[in-house]
């Protein structure tokens, strides 16, 4: 694992609490579930940034996919908010990534950010042939047999950007 990906996980499992893991476990099936906050799964994202303030894309995406490994419940909504914050960067041949991250989400709580909060602006800001590639690529979501892809792509491509 990476350095940032160990800080990241180390971090996480420090801010965890059996109570909200209890509660997540829940609410979560499954999935396993460190019980930090999504406070501390926001700053652990940003502490990380800090430390490795020269991140590429490829590094930003790699660290995201390196999060998403493992299905623990924290360290993928981890990899969600690193794209989030850094869906600035994001190119329309990320959207691959983005649709395996959504096939295995297993929960609102992770496909529901990454369409809102990273499909929708990364095709927002596109232009010309990628826009349109990227568009051709929602098109094929919405007709796909995944529930949670359909999903994304509605939620994408339904609610305006502010």
């Amino acid at each position: 694992m990476s350095e940032a990906g160990e800080f990241v996980d180390f971090t996480l499992q420090r801010e965890s609490s059996w109570e909200k893991a209890m509660e997540a476990r829940e609410r979560l099936g499954g999935m396993k579930v460190y019980g930090a906050s999504v406070g501390a799964v926001r700053g652990t994202v940003r502490d990380v940034l800090k430390r490795h303030k020269n991140l590429s894309h490829d590094d930003i995406t790699a660290l995201s996919s390196e999060l998403w490994d493992e299905p623990v419940f924290e360290r993928r909504l981890a990899a969600v908010v690193l794209l989030q914050t850094k869906v600035g960067i994001l190119v329309n041949t990320d959207l691959t990534r983005i649709e395996g991250f959504i096939r295995q989400a297993g929960t609102e709580e992770l496909a529901d950010p990454l369409a809102v909060d990273v499909v929708k602006p990364l095709l927002a800001r596109l232009e010309g042939q990628a826009k349109e590639r990227a568009e051709r690529v929602l098109e094929r979501w919405s007709r796909d047999t995944d529930p949670w892809l359909r999903r994304a792509a509605q939620l994408a491509k339904d609610n305006p950007t502010p």
